[in-house]
């Protein structure tokens, strides 16, 4: 990344959106609200990050970045024909957005609490507030028009 450019990610604390420059990433980056330790180190963090009912909390909820859950199962054509384009999405948000998969058969709660009765689905998480739910497959310049206005 350029000098000049930042990462945006949300104070766990507090909540506050915080504007991170690149130089500062791993620095001791402090809340600009409640000046809590920023933990910037989940942006370089691999993706996209397995997700079940044990760490949902921890992984979306409570996310300092935006997430986009992809709710799949082994035996649905369409997802594993999608899985490549969540892949990639997550290889180019890095940083950005975190991306999760959640097997919908080995976490039946979460899929339940939200409701998902379909895969492949998508469910937009920011601040730890569901946002957005996408049902179906989508292109990946789709998802990231979808994704943008949380970036």
């Amino acid at each position: 990344m350029a000098p000049s450019s930042f990462y945006k990610m949300r104070c766990t604390t507090c909540g506050t959106e915080n504007r991170i420059p690149s130089d500062k990433v791993g620095a001791n980056a402090r809340c600009g609200k409640c000046k809590s330790t920023l933990k910037t180190e989940v942006l370089f963090l691999p993706q996209p990050v397995v997700v079940s009912d044990i760490n949902f909390d921890t992984t979306v909820l409570q996310s300092p970045l935006p997430v986009l859950l992809f709710y799949w199962a082994p035996w649905c054509p369409t997802c594993m024909s999608m899985a490549p384009v969540i892949d990639e999405f997550a290889a180019d948000s890095k940083g950005k957005v975190r991306v999760g998969k959640l097997n919908v058969d080995n976490s039946p709660q979460t899929a339940s609490k939200f409701n998902v009765l379909g895969v492949p689905n998508m469910l937009i998480f920011d601040n730890g507030r569901l946002q957005e739910n996408i049902v179906g497959s989508m292109q990946k310049h789709d998802i990231m028009m979808k994704m943008s206005r949380y970036i």
